[in-house]
């Protein structure tokens, strides 16, 4: 059980509008996730390159008028006190200037994971199930493999496959789309 001091998302939106967490050299990344304000591990070189290359790819790949692309921008799920900022998320193309996008707004997830695999593949693939988000992706690199999450069932996903290379995986939302796993991990 956690002694943490639980906060609701719209407590967490209003210490951010009061300056709470105003850059600056000491600033910590946080995300919101069970209401509590966890610190996120720090981005290095190959976890920026992967992101990039994930960017790409999406931004070639989906329809831009279907298709907001995110990179390390909030998602919202309110019922369970969380705000967790993935890596990238593909979401419905509209505005979302008034309010972050809702599980319900959400196509596909993904996180690029090297230290945190053990919480990304657990916990947040846990939280990202219970929210309804059908597609998560996790880019394992210590095992140079994606690991897809699927099909959920009581809060949990209960197919979780490992694509390496030559495979590609598609999409739920679009199956004409591929990424093929050599893109991230070339021979080598």
């Amino acid at each position: 059980m956690s002694t943490a001091t639980r906060i609701t998302i719209a407590e967490y939106d209003r210490m951010i509008a009061e300056g709470h967490f105003a850059p600056g050299p000491r600033r910590h990344r946080i995300e919101l996730i069970d209401g509590e304000l966890r610190p996120m591990s720090p981005i290095g070189p190959l976890h920026e390159e992967f992101v990039d290359l994930l960017n790409r790819w999406c931004i070639d790949s989906f329809p831009r008028s279907l298709v907001r692309v995110r990179i390390q921008n909030s998602i919202g799920i309110a019922e369970l006190d969380s705000a967790p900022e993935p890596d990238v998320v593909c979401v419905a193309e509209r505005s979302y200037a008034a309010r972050r996008p809702q599980a319900s707004d959400v196509l596909l997830v993904i996180e690029v994971s090297d230290s945190s695999l053990g919480y990304d593949c657990g916990e947040k693939a846990s939280m990202f199930a219970a929210a309804n988000i059908e597609d998560y992706w996790v880019v394992n690199i210590p095992d140079r493999c994606v690991e897809v999450f699927r099909q959920r069932a009581d809060g949990q996903y209960r197919s979780r496959d490992a694509f390496r290379m030559p495979s590609e995986i598609r999409p739920l939302v679009f199956p004409q789309v591929a990424l093929a796993v050599a893109m991230l991990f070339p021979s080598g």
